[in-house]
C-alpha cells in the first residue's frame, strides 16, 4: 500500500451538506482508503 499525506484541504472539498449532515461519496472514501469502491460497499 501506498502511504500518501492527504491534506485536510483536500479532504474538505469532498465533504458535502445533506439536510444538516456531512457526507461523503462512496467513491471519493475508496479513494482515500486506495481500494476499489465495490470493496468499501462489500458487506460481510
Amino acid at each position: 500500500m501506498n502511504n500518501k499525506i492527504v491534506s485536510q484541504e483536500n479532504i474538505s472539498k469532498t465533504i458535502f451538506s445533506i439536510r444538516d449532515r456531512q457526507v461523503m461519496l462512496d467513491s471519493d472514501l475508496a479513494i482515500l482508503y486506495q481500494i476499489e469502491t465495490k470493496q468499501l460497499n462489500r458487506t460481510t
